[in-house]
């Protein structure tokens, strides 16, 4: 028996359970770094049907996905916001609760 490869594993997690997505992106958005975050968006883009698919839904060139999600990625908060839309997301701002 073969081992999936870990992004394949968890493409295939976050295709069946779309709130652990929510709750994954937003954990990292908490408290995690830019890099966590790209890693997140490139399992979630496998998940949701690949970067030709995930491009077309955003309205982005596939290249242009390629590269914003990248290591050396740094996503302009239009392509995000387009991008997680495509995968039936959004961004929201909560506001912090006082310690």
């Amino acid at each position: 028996m073969r081992d999936k490869p870990h992004d394949e594993a968890m493409a295939e997690l976050l295709r069946e359970d779309p709130a652990y997505a929510v709750d994954l992106l937003n954990s990292i958005l908490e408290d995690g770094e830019q890099g966590e975050l790209l890693i997140a968006l490139r399992q979630m883009t496998k998940a949701f049907g690949g970067v030709q698919n995930v491009a077309e839904k955003a309205n982005l060139n596939p290249t242009q996905l390629y590269r914003t999600l990248s290591e050396q990625g740094n996503p302009e908060l239009s392509s995000l916001k387009a991008i997680l839309k495509a995968m039936g997301l959004r961004l929201a701002v909560e506001r912090v609760r006082a310690a």
